[in-house]
């Protein structure tokens, strides 16, 4: 992790300064993944045609409602204990552990694909953040942690379930 450029700003929060920075840290990474999350989440509900469309697109509508609340709820803890949220988009290009997301597909499949494949790679992010922030002397920023983890685990999870999935009934 690097150092971040921007000093704490005066708080009662009484976290060590070393704890809000690692922090701070933390809650901008996974920010960066989030904000990520949240603008494939919308490029895929745009773009996207065939089969089950309707309710796929539908669901990335959620998605992205509730991806906003946590994101939001991520930045807001960044500046309550002190730090500076980097939400923009030149700081989420080089701050998103998010793979580059495709432009070039179509088929409501490939984005089902595409998409399961980013937001696994943010859960498993946030899991590592969740142990990180405790082992730092942060039970709120583990336990936000905690809650994003629970959304996008359940966001993998429908995606995932839209998938085809083989039936034993049919199997030989």
């Amino acid at each position: 992790m690097t150092k971040t450029k921007y000093p704490l700003h005066p708080t009662r929060n009484n976290l060590h300064s070393n704890t809000k920075t690692v922090v701070i840290q933390l809650l901008n990474a996974r920010l960066a993944d989030g904000l990520d999350i949240a603008l494939i989440t919308k490029q895929a509900h745009w773009n996207m045609k065939g089969h089950n469309f309707i309710g796929v697109h539908k669901m990335m509508d959620d998605f992205r409602n509730e991806q906003n609340e946590l994101n939001d709820k991520m930045a807001e803890r960044i500046a309550a204990i002190g730090g500076t949220a980097l939400g923009t988009t030149q700081e989420i290009a080089k701050n998103s552990s998010i793979a580059e997301y495709p432009t070039d597909i179509i088929s409501v499949d490939d984005h089902l694909t595409a998409l399961s494949e980013r937001f696994a790679i943010y859960a498993n992010a946030l899991r590592k953040a969740i142990d990180e922030a405790d082992e730092a002397g942060d039970a709120d920023t583990s336990d936000l942690f905690t809650e994003v983890s629970r959304a996008m685990d359940q966001q993998l999870w429908f995606l995932e379930a839209h998938k085809p999935y083989p039936s034993k009934l049919h199997a030989k």
